[in-house]
């Protein structure tokens, strides 16, 4: 006699579809939140022609001769709904004797058209780092209510670890000894974490990390980042990096040259 079939038990496929279901909506719910936290944090402006991280209210821009001749007026006046340029970071120096040709005109006139100035030097690992920082203090008298001096350091030149901290650290203490302000450092998270992490965390970073809608990748902590190069502003014709600073207005006048 052959066995009876067993009736298909209703409970597997219930619970299948019921877990389904389930996965789906907790998928459905993960997506919201990553669509509302990304249009909180991220917002894009058109007439800046980028994004700007919408949880910081200081913004800023930095420049250089590529930037060539700069209606700093413009550049000031400029306002999208509430977002407004407060502060700009002109390089002044390169290496041990190069100089900036626009520095001097666009340290000038960025102060007079009422922006928060700061000037800084790209570091050329394989000079000496005094010699660097006197070329910087040569050409760069700072006043009250200017941002400290920046020390730009991107990149090894092939010089071996240890020798470059040296120098760094070299640069940082002269300029610190004689304008009695302790210098931001500038630079990329990689760069950050492979040479400069662990041996100078007491110094203020300002840190460049692109494609970060919230904040640079970074645990240790900062003062400027550095996320967009390709924005656009009145009185510059060609595109400039976008900065924002990490704190209140309160917080910023505490960062400022005394």
């Amino acid at each position: 006699m052959p066995p009876k079939k067993r009736k298909q038990s209703r409970v597997v496929p219930l619970f299948a579809g019921f877990m389904a279901l389930l996965a789906l909506g907790v998928l459905a719910w993960i997506f919201f939140k990553w669509r509302s936290t990304r249009d909180l944090e991220f917002v894009r402006y058109e007439k800046f022609g980028i994004a700007l991280p919408a949880n910081y209210s200081i913004h800023g821009i930095d420049v250089s001769r590529y930037q060539q001749r700069i209606n700093w007026e413009a550049v000031s006046g400029m306002q999208v709904e509430d977002i407004k340029l407060s502060f700009a970071v002109i390089k002044a120096t390169e290496g041990a004797t190069r100089v900036d040709p626009s520095f001097k005109r666009n340290w000038q006139k960025s102060r007079e058209a009422g922006l928060v100035r700061g000037a800084y030097h790209f570091f050329i690992a394989t000079r000496d780092g005094e010699k660097q920082a006197r070329n910087f203090l040569k050409q760069v008298k700072l006043e009250s209510g200017d941002l400290p001096p920046v020390l730009d350091i991107e990149t090894t030149n092939g010089v071996v670890a240890p020798q470059l901290r040296k120098e760094v650290k070299a640069f940082l203490e002269t300029l610190e000894a004689e304008t009695g302000v302790k210098p931001i450092i500038y630079t990329n998270v990689d760069f950050y974490k492979r040479y400069l992490k662990d041996h100078f965390d007491d110094y203020p970073l300002w840190v460049a990390h692109y494609l970060e809608a919230h904040q640079p990748r970074i645990t240790r902590n900062w003062v400027l980042w550095q996320h967009s190069e390709k924005g656009r502003v009145n009185g510059i014709r060609s595109k400039v990096d976008f900065n924002v600073f990490n704190g209140d207005s309160v917080e910023f006048r505490e960062l400022l040259v005394p």
